[in-house]
């Protein structure tokens, strides 16, 4: 592509090696970015000490202070550190500056980014304006839903990750709203992956049943219905076990109140897709994320899923086919496809197969190259419009930077 950006800035408050949806997608971006001969610069908050600036084949990281996440041990939101931001991208000169997350730290790389004459596209990666209603503060969500909005339209373009959402945020008023799919490393996450080890260390017997849940542990992610679910069969079901892969601010109260469940901790690489592997059912109970990347994975790692009918499950999964599906908010429908999965075998093994096919087909690779043509256009439609590089303005920044306050 001969338009083909030279440099990329990527603003984000969340990036490996944390584990969750949006570091896990970025991650794959950008090394397909590299891959491709992109340097990329990465801006997010510092999360230790030791968290410094650095720069190595073609990935430059520019770390600045942040403020702890309330119940997220070790991580931190950004600060709107304009300033710091601005000399970051005088220095680096990117050509396209892609914004993840929409936090202060977002908003000031934006106004900073125009400063500069850079374009800019952004990401919806989180429904935040769904998470205050499993935090007491319903009545916020309008307000946030408001700035979601004025945030994104000050973009060129925001990227979202099913047709679904493009519709909804079209609905809503949001401008120039695009689909960028997400993949799945389908050579990681394999059935062939299964082990026996894994599941003695679970205490499960080769023959009991297991419900797996992957993904952060925290209120939004609707875990209260995968216990009542599971409650509901532990009677008459005494072969099915529930296994809860993970960390978060939910935990411990689950790990008190039901000491009867599996809970493993954080996993990564080789151990998670041995992981997920060693399960039979997974359960996605989310009604809040925009995607969910552990669908994508457990389809892979040949699982029978059970979702609500959204997100990645609505994209990817056919009900009955490849998967079981509830109507979204629908939990007696929900856990009614658990208990007809835990009671019927050759249904999981027939729904593991459709899926594992479908998500051989997800190359992270073609969607790498679909996220280099929206950057490219970005990069023409702001040299179109007289927002692009010049080295005399960018000098001018670092100068005027001067002690790279906020």
């Amino acid at each position: 592509m001969s338009n083909t950006p030279q440099r990329v800035t990527i603003i984000t408050e969340t990036f490996s090696p944390e584990v969750n949806g949006v570091a896990n997608t970025l991650g794959h971006w950008v090394n397909g970015l590299l891959e491709r001969h992109i340097d990329v610069q990465i801006i997010r908050p510092q999360q230790h000490a030791d968290d410094i600036n650095n720069r190595q084949n073609g990935l430059s990281t520019c770390t600045l202070p942040g403020l702890p996440i309330p119940g997220y041990a070790g991580l931190k939101f950004g600060l709107p550190w304009q300033k710091r931001i601005r000399h970051a991208l005088a220095e680096f000169q990117p050509d396209v500056l892609y914004v993840a997350t929409e936090g202060p730290l977002g908003f000031a790389g934006v106004r900073a980014a125009k400063q500069l004459q850079v374009p800019v596209i952004s990401g919806f990666h989180t429904n935040f304006h769904q998470y205050f209603g499993h935090y007491h503060l319903a009545w916020l969500s309008g307000t946030v839903y408001r700035y979601l909005r004025y945030f994104h339209n000050r973009t060129r373009q925001t990227l979202v990750p099913t047709a679904q959402q493009q519709t909804q945020l079209r609905e809503q008023g949001f401008a120039n709203v695009d689909v960028l799919a997400r993949g799945v490393d389908a050579n990681l996450f394999d059935p062939q992956k299964r082990n026996d080890t894994v599941r003695r260390q679970w205490g499960v017997k080769r023959d009991d049943c297991v419900l797996l849940y992957v993904g952060r542990i925290a209120a939004e992610k609707n875990l209260d219905l995968v216990l009542r679910c599971y409650q509901k069969l532990k009677p008459n079901h005494p072969h099915v076990k529930l296994v809860l892969v993970g960390d978060g601010p939910a935990l411990a109260s689950i790990q008190r109140e039901h000491p009867e469940v599996i809970c493993t901790g954080t996993q990564r690489g080789k151990a998670l897709a041995q992981h997920y592997a060693s399960g039979d059912v997974f359960l996605f109970p989310s009604k809040t994320d925009t995607f969910g990347n552990v669908v994508t994975e457990a389809m892979a790692s040949g699982l029978a899923i059970v979702s609500f009918d959204a997100a990645a499950a609505h994209e990817h999964l056919q009900h009955q086919h490849s998967g079981m599906l509830a109507p979204l908010g629908d939990d007696a429908s929900y856990c009614q496809h658990v208990r007809q999965l835990a009671n019927n075998q050759k249904l999981r093994q027939q729904l593991a197969h459709n899926a594992r096919r479908h998500a051989e087909q997800l190359s992270w690779g073609n969607i790498v190259d679909q996220f280099v043509s929206h950057l490219a256009q970005a990069t023409i439609e702001g040299t179109q419009h007289g927002q692009h590089k010049n080295s005399t303005t960018n000098r001018m920044a670092i100068q005027q930077s001067g002690s790279l306050g906020s």
